[in-house]
């Protein structure tokens, strides 16, 4: 028996709702269940009971046993002195509040359906399962159930994105043009160099680096520089040696530190995602787009924001990945598959972000763009699929990742839409 399948059996009246005595025998109706409370304090707020006549307007805490009440120091807390009912599982101990009166409480075990047991333990039954509690009944559970749970997945999962904007905010007091930049390098670097380049957007300030913006060569050697990517003496390629001298120019005149900053790495990455290729195309990118900011912020269509990183790499790198080395001659565009990376874990939240700073409800345009990009191919979505969960969008296959990490992997069926739609 776990605690919050009390909690869903409160919430949604899944339990006797005649005859019912406290534990003392006394007659209990129920006229208020009250609000969930998913913060600190008793579970339920502004409840309604009627105990052998006499009507009680106040708090409902619920527990395994009663004695988790002392468990938890209930009875030395203001805050459950409104308690009007304790329920439980198991009533073990009489319970008192901090000034002695007594809890009437309500031993739920006694009228709990036995059909609901059951589906309780069939969801939670580990026995062959290989991807996710549910996985069996996923098929039955309804459509617009589904599509509803996952848009509200979706904003979760841009809720958690954008704890890292608000916290780029704060570190530098609400300078939105550093929290693009920091976002896009982070971004750029993908996984294997997020944390190189987050820490070059840390030790570069945009304010310098607005200043070369228009001149893609200076934002080059300040990008390259920074990340110790001209260090190698051996490299004898002139473009690599006119970066090396811009680079040694700027770092005087801005007194620039490279200290802090992680040399990005090449193992495991396709020649496209080398780190050299990326800052290029970033520099690219801000030489483009003189107001960046303003134009992220303002795209109010996938279209737009297509338009937007319509970008490439310096003409050297058409026919090099790495300093001093030739390779085939292509042009190193943004791809339109990473474009839509850069728009779901930078623009978005972003978005998301500097709307709410400015009072704006901008969830409609957020959920026309993002839903009309195309799906992430990962195992995490293709299990679903697997299971009868398709994704047809990015929203959707965000959605899933959220719905994974958050619900599945965590055991919280009962706060999942799909484990109540089950249970029910």
């Amino acid at each position: 028996m776990r605690e919050d399948l009390l909690h869903f059996i409160w919430k949604y009246k899944k339990l006797q709702l005649t005859n019912l005595v406290t534990t003392l025998g006394e007659r209990l109706l129920l006229l208020d269940f009250g609000t969930h409370n998913h913060l600190a304090g008793p579970d339920f707020f502004n409840a309604k009971i009627d105990i052998d006549g006499q009507v009680w307007a106040g708090n409902v805490e619920i527990h395994l046993k009663s004695s988790d009440w002392y468990a938890h120091y209930h009875e030395e807390d203001d805050n459950y002195n409104n308690v009007i009912l304790h329920v439980v599982w198991e009533d073990d101990v009489e319970v008192f509040r901090k000034d002695n009166s007594a809890i009437p409480t309500l031993e739920l075990r006694k009228y709990i359906p036995l059909q609901l047991l059951q589906s309780y333990q069939k969801l939670f039954d580990k026995k062959d399962v290989r991807f996710v509690n549910c996985e069996k009944d996923l098929k039955e559970v309804d459509d617009f159930l589904v599509k509803n749970w996952l848009e509200r997945l979706y904003f979760e999962r841009l809720e958690v994105k954008a704890e890292f904007v608000l916290e780029l905010l704060e570190k530098t007091n609400n300078n939105w043009e550093q929290v693009l930049f920091t976002l896009l390098l982070k971004t750029f670097g993908l996984k294997i160099n997020g944390a190189s380049f987050l820490s070059l957007g840390a030790a570069l300030e945009f304010s310098v680096f607005r200043k070369q913006q228009e001149n893609v060569f200076q934002t080059e050697s300040l990008l390259f520089g920074m990340t110790h990517l001209l260090e190698d003496d051996e490299v004898l390629d002139e473009y690599y040696i006119q970066l090396k001298k811009e680079y040694e120019y700027q770092k005087k005149k801005y007194d620039l530190k490279d200290e802090g900053v992680l040399k990005p790495q090449f193992f495991k990455l396709r020649p496209p995602n080398f780190p050299t290729i990326r800052l290029s195309q970033l520099a690219n990118l801000y030489g483009s787009h003189f107001s960046l900011f303003q134009k992220v912020v303002s795209a109010t269509s996938l279209e737009e924001m297509y338009t937007l990183f319509e970008v490439s790499a310096s003409p050297y790198w058409n026919d090099h990945y790495t300093f001093g080395k030739e390779s085939k001659k292509s042009i190193k565009r943004l791809t339109p598959k990473f474009i839509d990376l850069l728009i779901v874990n930078a623009i978005l939240p972003l978005q998301f972000c500097y709307a709410k700073y400015q009072g704006k409800d901008v969830n409609e345009s957020i959920i026309n763009i993002i839903s009309n990009i195309k799906k992430e191919e990962n195992t995490v979505v293709g299990n679903f699929k697997t299971h009868g969960l398709s994704a047809g969008n990015a929203q959707e296959s965000q959605a899933l990742l959220q719905l994974y990490n958050s619900y599945c992997t965590q055991n919280k069926c009962l706060q999942c839409a799909v484990g109540t739609n089950l249970l029910r």
